[in-house]
């Protein structure tokens, strides 16, 4: 049995956690050094403050079996300046790295920054479910696009999303990484 709720301030550990599976490397080159407990520091001090685009607030955690399973965290687009400023602040102030990432969404999509199932719960259908909810939530009630990144080096995840009515809109880089930008928008439902 899967359910969907949103996250509290008080999940931060466990959406730390998730996160770091989904983006690791780009939290290493973020704070400047591959260094696992520091990063999740990283992300546990931005998960528990409002208002960036790391944040509780953006972060929807899925149970199974009444169990925290996995998280996805999304946010509208059209935000992305004003959510990452805390997020370049703290790096700043806490770790004196001064980063100028690229923009990995743009107004006009609600963007899908992780979605992350740990390890004891993948092979359960449970990233699929996500993006099934996530869909639901946003194409369908909404009527928003919804956008995410995926690398190059992951085919099967591309398949997931393609499956799932995702279309190839371009190419994006993110940390100097290349990606491809895939949107899926109402009107495919």
């Amino acid at each position: 049995m899967t359910n969907f709720r949103k996250a509290t301030k008080e999940d931060y550990p466990f959406i730390a956690k998730t996160m770091m599976l989904a983006m690791d490397k780009i939290v290493y080159e973020f704070i400047g050094e591959n260094n696992y407990e520091e990063a999740i520091r990283f992300l546990e001090e931005l998960i528990q403050a409002e208002d960036n685009q790391y944040s509780y607030q953006n972060t929807v955690i899925v149970e199974y079996d009444n169990k925290p399973a996995g998280s996805t965290t999304f946010y509208d687009g059209a935000y992305l300046d004003q959510l990452r400023q805390p997020v370049l602040d703290l790096l700043k102030q806490k770790y004196n790295r001064e980063i100028n990432p690229e923009n990995e969404t743009q107004a006009g999509e609600i963007y899908i920054d992780t979605i992350a199932v740990l390890n004891e719960f993948q092979g359960k259908g449970i990233g699929s479910k996500i993006l099934d909810y996530l869909i639901e939530e946003i194409t369908v009630k909404q009527h928003k696009n919804l956008g995410l990144l995926v690398d190059y080096k992951n085919p099967n995840a591309q398949k997931l999303y393609e499956n799932k009515g995702f279309v190839v809109v371009g190419e994006k880089v993110l940390m100097n990484e290349q990606h491809k930008h895939m949107q899926i928008k109402p009107h495919q439902q």
